[in-house]
């Protein structure tokens, strides 16, 4: 039975009946919280439902059976209920998209059905805050009366929407500004020039700031439940200070403004170390992240049920720095972080869609981890071999054809067609953000003029693939545009790869009519970049991604890179 997720017990048959509007009994005892008991017969719908999430739930099944079967529904039963309280997604849109709110509650509708519970904003300088209107003046940024608003959406689909708000490191976009600077922690000796990215927590004045911003915020959510202060990868602060950062914990946590609140913070700072973990107090969840196969949430999870603490993990859509996904590893990935959450008490899991280096991915690209996600942590048992690209066209993209569904999980895949693998990106991709490297030398050790020749070819079936897909949904148009830049995008990575294997590695090398032709292939892919990023977001942040695709047209132009070239922020 192809759903999404697809519930832990399924007795139908290949009879079915014309679908009515259930008849629903709340208060379902023997069923846990959120869950759902469905029976169809000739003569009725009904539903027992545990609550009224459970109800909402038990409806977005018969929706989908319904879409599977021509309007009808087949005779039979389902019962189902979630293995976590807590299936959370949370969105960047701190680098550099920030999404227009007819995004965002189209993006809530579909992630409602999928049962996901829980939906963080992931902002560092994207909220108006009244008095620093200069870091984010150029940034379009989600104003209070936006989140009320989707704060009441998210609450009518039994979705909560959760307040986020960097408060130590990721502050770059606040340092950069001479109102700011002064709360700056010195940078490491080790990397003297590096721009600031993190607050100094011993200084009054980052406390101040940080109490000001979460005043501001945190009303504008309804529930009250947790609220997301990070404090992940403050770059500037030496192993030795891990006493101020514990510390900085503790102050957070006896702050005012955060009453009532779980506080939830990042786990890489901690590092699956018992002593810094039982050091933390009481009212704070770790969320522990990790975005490849083969992370240890087994270890990092055993180590949190073993002390006591409670924790989520946080695996991640593999979307980013890939412009195509990475599939597999998601899949991977989602499965491990599930599991280890499970095995070992957590609360809750946290798929998370990040934006490094502009952004570039666009949405289609998220939807097959933010839907595997879903399914997992519902029912990992169940959902662990789903058939994603059929759950995906049939309940993401309404596709009868199945296309639109198989190619995105083929174009996943794509990264798997070269030698070398790195973490955390697709080294298919890496010219685009490092012209500079030189093929042959790690991170592209390995790669093969003919393992690129393949990606291409295997691209080129998929682009033809598309010719083929109907989908239904409202932005039908939009996603197949977006699939098709991305791989003219990619396509054109491969070619740039074989040719410098060809040479001696290095983008100079390639023929200079060579470069002159990707440079003209390369124009009207920023200018549809341009495009389709206006479709879905808001303009700020829409020139930094550009720049990453700017830089490698420059270099194409020229035959010169920039061996210092990281992109505008970072």
């Amino acid at each position: 039975m192809n759903l999404l997720p697809i519930p832990r017990h399924v007795d139908v048959g290949a009879r079915t009946v014309v679908a009515r509007e259930p008849t629903v009994h709340l208060g379902a005892s023997g069923l846990p919280a959120e869950g759902y008991a469905i029976t169809i017969t000739d003569d009725a719908v009904t539903v027992d439902a545990a609550d009224d999430a459970a109800a909402f739930y038990a409806r977005a099944t018969l929706a989908q059976l319904a879409r599977l079967h021509d309007g009808e529904l087949p005779v039979g039963e389902i019962r189902d209920w979630p293995d976590l309280p807590v299936r959370a997604v949370m969105l960047d849109i701190a680098r550099d998209k920030v999404p227009t709110m007819a995004t965002l509650l189209a993006l809530v509708d579909r992630l409602a059905t999928w049962k996901i519970n829980q939906i963080q904003l992931y902002s560092e300088h994207t909220f108006a805050y009244r008095d620093h209107e200069v870091v984010w003046r150029d940034a379009s940024p989600m104003t209070a009366e936006e989140i009320r608003t989707l704060d009441a959406y998210c609450a009518e689909r039994h979705v909560e929407l959760v307040p986020n708000q960097n408060c130590l490191g990721h502050m770059g976009r606040w340092l950069q500004h001479d109102e700011y600077r002064h709360l700056a922690m010195a940078p490491t000796p080790d990397q003297p020039d590096r721009a600031p990215t993190t607050i100094e927590p011993t200084n009054p004045a980052s406390l101040a700031l940080v109490r000001d911003l979460l005043a501001e915020l945190l009303p504008n959510f309804s529930r009250q439940r947790f609220v997301n202060v990070g404090l992940d990868e403050p770059w500037e602060l030496p192993a030795e200070r891990i006493d101020d950062y514990l510390e900085w914990v503790r102050v957070l946590r006896a702050l005012p403004e955060l009453d009532g609140r779980e506080m939830l913070i990042w786990g890489d700072i901690l590092a699956g170390e018992p002593d810094r973990i039982q050091a933390l107090p009481d009212g704070v969840t770790v969320c522990e992240w990790g975005y490849d196969a083969g992370y240890p949430f087994e270890s990092r999870a055993a180590t949190y049920d073993q002390c006591g603490k409670p924790f989520w993990t946080a695996p991640g859509t593999s979307s980013w720095l890939t412009i195509l996904g990475r599939v597999t590893n998601m899949r991977s990935t989602c499965q491990e972080a599930v599991d280890a959450t499970i095995g070992h008490g957590g609360g809750g899991a946290l798929n998370t869609d990040w934006g490094d280096n502009g952004h570039l991915q666009y949405l289609p690209i998220s939807e097959p981890g933010l839907a595997y996600g879903a399914a997992v942590s519902w029912c990992a048992a169940r959902n662990h071999d789903l058939d994603l690209g059929a759950a995906l066209s049939a309940h993401c993209y309404d596709d009868p054809t199945g296309v639109v569904g198989e190619t995105l999980v083929a174009l996943g895949d794509a990264y798997l067609g070269i030698t070398p693998q790195m973490m955390n990106v697709s080294a298919l991709v890496l010219p685009l953000y490092w012209p500079q490297l030189t093929a042959g030398r790690w991170p592209l050790k390995g790669a093969r003029a003919d393992e690129y020749e393949a990606v291409d070819a295997q691209l080129a079936l998929c682009r033809d693939a598309l010719t083929r897909a109907q989908p239904r949904r409202a932005d039908r148009a939009l996603v197949l545009d977006e699939l098709r830049n991305g791989i003219a995008l990619v396509s054109l990575l491969a070619r740039d790869g074989r040719a410098r294997v060809e040479g001696d590695g290095a983008l100079a090398s390639i023929p200079s009519a060579q470069r002159s032709r990707f440079a003209d292939e390369l124009r009207p892919v920023i200018a549809e970049h341009e495009r389709l990023w206006l479709a879905r977001n808001r303009s700020g942040g829409l020139r930094d991604s550009l720049a990453w695709l700017e830089n490698l047209l420059h270099c194409y132009e020229t035959g010169e890179v920039d061996f210092t070239w990281n992109g505008v922020h970072t």
